[in-house]
């Protein structure tokens, strides 16, 4: 494989930079590198790919003229990287700021709980171009690099925009699922990929291959998604993209299996297969069962190249996934390797990049909507333009800080794109067009719907109204979450109903639900004797709702679907939860130091007690009736850490055994770690972490042994710990 060396072609007599070209080389590598790890390991990019790419090609030409600033550490000398640094556990994006704590309910956590895996070949990233004058370019140094050879196919595939993927087989059994990572290593995410219905999990025939393509989100997954997290007030995902990529990255297959991703494989490395040809070893994937897109075709001109780029501009937007592009790759595997590779892009191909749609218009106003948390979301009203087929007219501003940055004035003409072509979005200010008077947005301080002052937590980038009890948004939208479908699911009661109810006084807390009186439901317009009698029928049907779920419906932030089954869990009954300090709630897996305060503050607070308690008096289930048999205490008091795949029982068995035995499941290691279960490929983080902190480790033998009765042998160190080190 033929690399460029960092100082080929270097010539040490050009003049040495300035101080100012120092520094602006300086500030370009720091600035690409975060955005590098904004855009792979946060899955949350805080610039466009264009602005990226314009920083990238100004850092390369200055290092190109000053070669005494070479540092192999460049962000020009190596692909962006996706493994997650090695520390406390997770990192998590909130509103666009970065914190150590855990979010659910749609909100990931990017863990470092997987192994790290060495690429068989790199994995390499594709430079990109966004005009036709640059694919000429591009073929020009193809030619040039095959010695003037005339015959050169170019297969054009699109471009998704999803994750990179690399998937092994091993005598025709799919083994490993590694991400690009740093293009050396990634992380193995097998057990997710397991999830994903179009990837077979074992081929017709025993061959041994590894095959990469993008892992995605349909848009209708994604879709759906974002709309539950805008339900839940949660931050949207800006893009399909994001939403795979930090998909892919939770730890829990099942909340993966939930999402469903989808993919579409494109290469085949290696020399070991009878094909000549990449669009030959494309046809051969698809009889090996992958999905493999149709939207391929092989060019023998400039011009048909451009004809297929100009064509799936347009129809890309009737497909079911994300594409921002078209790859264009040398047909000839022979071709491909005399081109070789750069230290961080193939030569033999290239990316071409579409431009987002977008549109200047009029800023009419700035309104403000309040949440049913009470967290302030501006919105930009716009004089109405088409995007991707649709009118817009108004676009989230997300927050105080967003239109600061924006420096949004009164009036202003606006840049307008969709991100992901779904979400409208304000890119940015036509200064020119300003009126010299106009004004600059200023943030309201005040509850727009009740008067009260506006607060703001110090590390949040939302200001909330605190009035959760009076503030009739708040109410009225912690009414609606109470009687959604995966809360207490109570038909009848959607949100205009909500609103009439509201107006007549009858509802202001979810309590006021359980003393709704028929007869007088019955006297409204569009009701009658029946439709009355269903809606109490609902009503009554939700005092048989599981504990989980009426957590889940109180409505505490932070505190989604998939947390409330994990603390019920932990916690049978809300007296249980109620007695739980901060400390001990951190303890249940996916509980972090945010969600246990917020669940300790809601629960300290007397409107909401009042509000429980009037719940329990109307009958709702507030403790569980489905506990697990106990069958001994033998793990009573023990906080215990299940790692790596086992070969006897599932993960989720284990975990069960443990509760079972009296123990407690956690999701990371601490010093209050009674034990680390560890199976093969142990998160080389948590073995590390455990040998700091003395944590024993048990294999699961041992561990049967010992809920078994029988002691078990010494826990595993030395040897053993240096034998889970190399698997």
């Amino acid at each position: 494989m033929q690399q460029l060396s960092l100082f080929d072609d270097m010539d040490f007599a050009k003049p040495a930079a300035t101080p100012s070209e120092q520094d602006e080389i300086r500030t370009l590598r720091k600035e690409l590198e975060d955005a590098n790890y904004r855009y792979y390991v946060l899955s949350a990019p805080t610039i466009s790919d264009r602005e990226f790419d314009e920083k990238m090609h100004r850092l390369e030409a200055l290092e190109a003229m000053h070669p005494e600033m070479a540092d192999p550490n460049s962000p020009t000398q190596h692909v962006g990287s996706d493994i997650v640094p090695s520390g406390n556990g997770q990192w998590t994006i909130d509103n666009g700021q970065l914190d150590n704590g855990q979010l659910d309910n749609g909100q990931w956590a990017v863990a470092d709980g997987f192994e790290q895996v060495e690429h068989r070949y790199p994995m390499l990233s594709l430079a990109n171009t966004y005009s036709e004058e640059e694919i000429r370019d591009w073929l020009g140094r193809v030619y040039k690099g095959l010695d003037g050879q005339t015959s050169v196919e170019i297969v054009c595939e699109l471009k998704f925009d999803g994750l990179s993927i690399s998937l092994w087989y091993e005598q025709g059994r799919l083994t490993r699922a590694v991400t690009r990572g740093d293009g050396v290593r990634g992380d193995d995410v097998v057990q997710n990929i397991r999830t994903i219905p179009t990837i077979p999990q074992v081929l017709p025939t025993p061959l041994t291959l590894e095959i990469r393509g993008e892992v995605l989100l349909p848009w209708t997954n994604f879709e759906r998604i974002n709309r539950q997290r805008e339900a839940d007030e949660e931050p949207l995902f800006a893009n399909p993209r994001n939403a795979a990529s930090g998909t892919l990255k939770l730890l829990n297959p099942n909340t993966v299996r939930e999402r469903g991703l989808d993919a579409y494989l494109y290469h085949i490395p290696g020399n070991d297969l009878p094909a000549e040809t990449h669009y030959e070893r494309l046809q051969m994937a698809k009889r090996l069962g992958f999905q493999v897109s149709d939207a391929t075709r092989v060019c023998r001109s400039v011009d048909e190249v451009m004809d297929f780029i100009h064509y799936w501009d347009t129809e890309r937007k009737n497909l079911p996934v994300a594409t921002d592009g078209v790859v264009l790759k040398v047909n000839s595997l022979k071709q491909q390797q005399m081109l070789g590779f750069t230290a961080k892009t193939p030569r033999w191909a290239i990316a071409f990049k579409f431009e987002a749609e977008k549109q200047c218009t009029r800023l009419l106003s700035v309104s403000y909507q309040v949440g049913r948390t009470g967290a302030i979301t501006p919105v930009a009203n716009m004089e109405p333009v088409q995007l991707s087929g649709t009118m817009v007219k108004r676009a989230t501003l997300n927050n105080e800080d967003f239109i600061r940055s924006l420096d949004l004035h009164e009036g202003d003409y606006v840049w307008v794109e969709k991100g992901g072509e779904i979400i409208p979005k304000i890119t940015a200010v036509e200064p020119g067009k300003r009126n010299a008077d106009a004004k600059p947005i200023a943030f309201i301080r005040t509850c727009p719907e009740c008067g009260t002052p506006l607060v703001r937590a110090e590390g949040e980038a939302a200001w909330r109204c605190p009035n959760d009890s009076g503030c009739p948004p708040q109410q009225k939208g912690k009414l609606e979450h109470f009687v959604s479908r995966k809360a207490m699911n109570i038909d009848g009661l959607g949100a205009e109903t909500i609103d009439l109810f509201y107006e007549k006084g009858w509802l202001r807390t979810i309590a006021d639900i359980y003393d709704l009186n028929p007869e007088d439901i019955a006297l409204l317009p569009g009701f009658g004797d029946k439709s009355a009698e269903r809606l109490m029928q609902g009503i009554a049907a939700s005092k048989q709702v599981p504990w989980s779920r009426v957590l889940f419906a109180l409505g505490i932030r932070f505190v989604g679907e998939t947390t409330a089954k994990k603390l019920a869990k932990a916690y049978p009954s809300i007296d249980l939860l109620r007695a739980a300090t901060q400390e001990q709630l951190t303890e249940v897996e996916d509980v972090g130091e945010e969600i246990a305060k917020a669940i300790v503050v809601h629960l300290q607070n007397t409107d909401n007690l009042s509000v429980i308690d009037r719940l329990r008096a109307a009958g709702l289930q507030m403790e569980s009736h489905e506990q697990a048999e106990r069958l001994s205490d033998s793990l009573a008091g023990k906080s215990i850490v299940v790692s790596g795949v086992f070969s006897r029982h599932s993960r989720d068995e284990y975990k069960a055994l443990i509760e079972a035995h009296g123990g407690k499941n956690a999701g990371s290691v601490s010093a209050k770690t009674a034990f680390i279960l560890a199976g093969e490929n142990m998160g080389p983080a948590k073995l590390e972490k455990a040998e700091k902190l003395g944590v024993q480790i048990f294999s699961e033998d041992e561990f049967l042994k010992m809920i078994e009765g029988t002691p078990p042998d010494l826990p595993l160190r030395g040897g053993e710990v240096e034998r889970l080190r190399r698997v």
